[in-house]
């Protein structure tokens, strides 16, 4: 695992896109900085890390898209798999990697509050609370861009999905106020979804008749229980588009709340996805 980190880390710093993904991020944050804390001469600078946010919806498919879709474009993953290491670990070699490219921006980020509060009143536990929750939203956006790219050996492409994947979960509160709170409504989304499921397991697993299976039996639950409570699926959708948004848990702490569970959320889709990459990986090892 720290071979791979090195040598991952090595690749970023000798090329551009440490630097270019970096600098993207600071010049954001300085737009963002100039706009609420100068112009407007707001002491929030969890304002900056909100504004900020969208600017996840590019960055991140350009910083992970290549991570794994490039090595099965040169066929160098092969070389890993030869190595007496992981699968996990070349996972996590690779996500640490990006972990440390992410940091290094928000180090120099995190120096702007103290700079703010030597000129006017700056609630530090606030901003800096902020600080490390963009950070964990950060990763789990990573470990989903990670999985995205395990899934094909075209970069652009991993880039394609990424980018309306991280932008759904971006306006997903929004879209929820616009969608069918009705409970056929809901159950039909859900049906939609187990659907995509069985998707992705057919290109994890390349097994049609389990994928099928899948989508089928979890699809045939949703609509027996829809038939025997439909008052439980009142309103279900736009709820569960708006517990999704990993975007909304960390606008709670920008209000000055630290949400424990929304770190737990945070986590649980790093573990989750990573575990993804890793059965992804493991498929193309064995076959």
């Amino acid at each position: 695992m720290i071979a791979v980190l090195k040598h991952e880390l090595a690749n970023y710093f000798h090329s551009l896109t440490a630097y270019v993904f970096g600098a993207f991020l600071l010049v954001f944050v300085g737009i963002g900085a100039m706009i609420y804390n100068i112009q407007q001469a707001a002491a929030n600078f969890e304002y900056v890390l909100s504004f900020v946010g969208l600017v996840f919806v590019v960055i991140i498919p350009i910083l992970t898209m290549r991570v794994i879709a490039e090595e099965r474009k040169q066929k160098t993953d092969q070389l890993l798999y030869s190595l007496p290491i992981t699968t996990t670990d070349v996972v996590i070699g690779k996500y640490l990697a990006l972990l440390v490219v992410y940091l290094i921006p928000l180090c120099i980020v995190s120096v702007y509050p103290s700079i703010f509060a030597r000129y006017g009143e700056v609630y530090l536990p606030t901003s800096y609370g902020s600080i490390a929750a963009f950070f964990i939203m950060g990763a789990a956006l990573i470990a989903v861009g990670i999985f995205i790219s395990s899934l094909t050996e075209n970069q652009g492409f991993a880039a394609g999905i990424a980018i309306p994947v991280i932008l759904l979960n971006y306006y997903s509160v929004s879209l929820a106020e616009h969608v069918s709170a009705t409970a056929f409504g809901s159950a039909a989304a859900l049906c939609v979804f187990c659907a995509l499921l069985g998707l992705v397991i057919r290109i994890l697993t390349k097994d049609k008749k389990m994928a099928y299976a899948v989508a089928v039996v979890l699809a045939a639950a949703v609509w027996a229980a829809y038939i025997l409570n439909r008052e439980a699926f009142e309103g279900l959708l736009p709820n569960m588009m708006k517990k999704i948004s990993l975007f909304e848990r960390f606008y709670t702490f920008v209000s000055g709340v630290f949400d424990l569970t929304a770190i737990i959320y945070y986590i649980t889709v790093i573990v989750f996805f990573l575990f993804l990459s890793v059965q992804s990986l493991e498929k193309r090892r064995y076959n």
